[in-house]
């Protein structure tokens, strides 16, 4: 057995995957043996796996510097890859860089240089006029989601990072739709394309709700009811509709997050942070949640308000029935409404009357110490368990960033918690534990 085939089984069995779907042996395969590889394939298949196994194989052990780099078009896409690689546990370190924090603390982080460079245009950019780190080994390039940078102004920027990369041997672009158009500034010559969009979304449904009332909110908090308490997001075309939709499920004890691009990026993390460990089983949000971010399996998205094109249409349902799991998209109608050519699904939902959804019994709360002061979230479960009194079924998710930690707590032992590990000591350092 070769130490790749080893490697890959090993790194499989962490992420918890039996084996991998057929784009992802294709696009594995082919990036192993082709300069230029377009990978197209729905929100939801695996992209991000599919082209670190290949990238991680070729990277060199002995090399101390920036050998991949992988530009995505938000934030939250470069935390997800980077959290990715660590959870696959090959050894190979990797940071991601972003707007929205100081520009300095990536340059100290960037003193121990990673195998592996995840960030968004500006920001990259921006290093790499700085001459942060030297891009002689950076022999791979990922412009991961190219439309959606594209779409969103970074055309400059990418132009400018490729003009800083002189040994690039490989070149990898990744999307969930393509208009049969790759940006020039790539240069690609004769690019391997696989094309998986046609396969679609095998286990999603498409269900049309009717509302009798122009303005949808009564009927949205019925569906809402109607479906139960799983996993979902509402998607609306606005932040000022978000607002109004948040507001009227508040008043009717309906517990949820809200994310959108007028939100400060600490909030946008915490709401996605509080989606993942369950304190929120909903999720209120924009287009800016329609790919390229890490959420849990979602059961649902609903279709609030209906995007303008088809494009979002298709990126906003790939959030659900992922990785052949079942979901389901309901478009949310008023019964007068005509709806737009692309959503083909005349199949109508009754509702049935239900009662609202019951609150999350989870809570999160925030640890004031993270990985740069060497603790593992074995240490914090520890903690919790000894001088916390907790029992397993009380701890859920544990989520270890840089600087800091979230931890998901049943609400009923908060109040008791967090005297008894507040100002405890975890490895050398004396945290604080409060709620967020």
């Amino acid at each position: 057995m070769s130490s790749t085939i080893k490697n890959q089984r090993d790194i499989l069995n962490k992420l918890k995957i039996a084996q991998l779907n057929p784009m992802q042996e294709e696009a594995k395969s082919t990036i192993h043996a082709y300069p230029e590889v377009v990978v197209l394939s729905p929100t939801g298949t695996g992209k991000t796996l599919a082209f670190l196994l290949p990238i991680i194989a070729e990277l060199d052990a002995n090399c101390k510097e920036v050998q991949g780099l992988i530009i995505v078009p938000t934030r939250e896409l470069a935390i997800q890859i980077a959290h990715v690689v660590r959870e696959m546990g090959a050894g190979f370190k990797s940071n991601a860089v972003y707007g929205g924090h100081a520009f300095y603390k990536d340059k100290l982080a960037l003193n121990h240089r990673p195998a592996i460079l995840i960030g968004t245009p500006g920001r990259v950019a921006a290093h790499l006029r700085s001459e942060t780190f030297p891009t002689e080994e950076i022999k791979t390039l990922v412009l991961d989601e190219f439309d959606k940078s594209l779409e969103i102004g970074f055309e400059e920027e990418m132009s400018e990072i490729l003009s800083f990369l002189p040994a690039l041997k490989k070149k990898i672009l990744t999307s969930a739709s393509h208009d049969g158009h790759f940006p020039e500034f790539v240069g690609l010559k004769k690019p391997k394309i696989i094309n998986y969009l046609a396969d679609g979304v095998a286990q999603l449904q498409i269900r049309t709700i009717h509302s009798p009332e122009k303005d949808k909110l009564e009927t949205l908090v019925k569906a809402l009811s109607h479906i139960g308490n799983q996993p979902g997001i509402v998607f609306c075309n606005f932040k000022d509709s978000i607002h109004r939709v948040s507001h009227f499920l508040s008043k009717k004890g309906i517990s949820h997050g809200c994310f959108h691009g007028g939100m400060e990026q600490k909030d946008r993390e915490r709401a996605l942070l509080k989606f993942r460990n369950g304190t929120h089983q909903l999720l209120i949000a924009t287009d800016l949640a329609a790919r390229g971010i890490d959420v849990p399996e979602l059961k649902f998205i609903l279709h609030y308000q209906l995007p303008p094109r088809s494009q979002e249409f298709t990126h906003r349902n790939g959030r659900t029935a992922r990785m052949n799991s079942e979901g389901t998209a309901y478009v949310l109608q008023w019964e007068v409404q005509a709806l737009p050519d692309f959503i083909k699904s005349r199949e109508i939902e009754i509702l049935q009357d239900a009662p609202i959804p019951t609150p999350s019994p989870w809570e999160t709360l925030f640890i004031s110490g993270g990985r740069r002061d060497k603790i593992s979230k074995g240490d914090i479960a520890g903690l919790f368990f000894k001088q916390g009194k907790l029992s397993k079924e009380d701890l859920g998710i544990i989520e270890l960033q840089q600087e800091y930690a979230f931890v998901a707590v049943k609400k009923n032992k908060v109040s008791d918690l967090i005297p008894l590990v507040n100002n405890k000591r975890l490895k050398k350092k004396k945290v604080r534990v409060s709620k967020i």
